[in-house]
């Protein structure tokens, strides 16, 4: 039995290893390509704008915020003077972190805030027209596919803000984060994609 327990101990072991591995490997810093290599497609009005649509997002004003004096209250709590500078606040307000507490890029600036590659994943190896216009190649060269897998890697209870009951489901559950609500503030479809 002892043996037993020892052997699914190990394979359990491997298995988060192995987890933590393909995440890291999905959210490899060297790998961003940076807003200005994403904007030069996803701007056009006709496509929906994208770009335009993130900038006047609360996404783009993530380090903003943590100019705000809510932010700076909340970041008192935890033991934070300034969240514009600290890695406790930015590695969820700014992408340049990616989800550290140390600046982990250059392809992106922290003032940038939660750019696209925060949800879409690093773009480097799936940014080419030839790639972006199969979305099998672009998951396969790392595109986080549906960018709701990204979202409670910052939408959690670990954020001094965070709220158990932000959220009414359709259900009529209270949640501190609904997925379906969040994206209706943040979508950026591309009406020329068939669905």
């Amino acid at each position: 039995m002892k043996k037993v327990l020892g052997h699914l101990l190990v394979a359990g072991t491997v298995m988060m290893v192995g987890a933590v591995s393909a995440f890291s490997a999905d959210r490899d810093a060297s790998l961003y390509a940076g807003n200005k290599s994403c904007g030069m497609c996803h701007k056009k009005a006709e496509k929906g704008d994208q770009l335009g649509k993130w900038q006047a997002s609360p996404h783009a004003k993530a380090f903003e915020s943590l100019g705000s004096p809510e932010a700076k209250a909340a970041g008192a709590k935890v033991g934070v003077d300034d969240p514009q500078k600290s890695g406790k606040c930015l590695k969820c307000h700014s992408t340049a972190y990616n989800f550290t507490e140390a600046v982990a890029t250059d392809k992106i600036t922290p003032e940038e805030g939660v750019a696209c590659e925060s949800c879409h994943g690093p773009g480097k190896n799936y940014k080419s027209k030839a790639v972006m216009e199969d979305q099998a190649k672009c998951i396969a060269a790392g595109m986080v596919y549906p960018a709701t897998k990204s979202c409670e890697l910052c939408h959690n209870d670990k954020s001094p803000t965070w709220k158990a009951d932000r959220y009414t489901t359709k259900a009529g559950v209270k949640t501190g984060f609904d997925v379906e609500q969040a994206v209706e503030k943040i979508k950026h479809p591309d009406p020329t994609v068939k669905k």
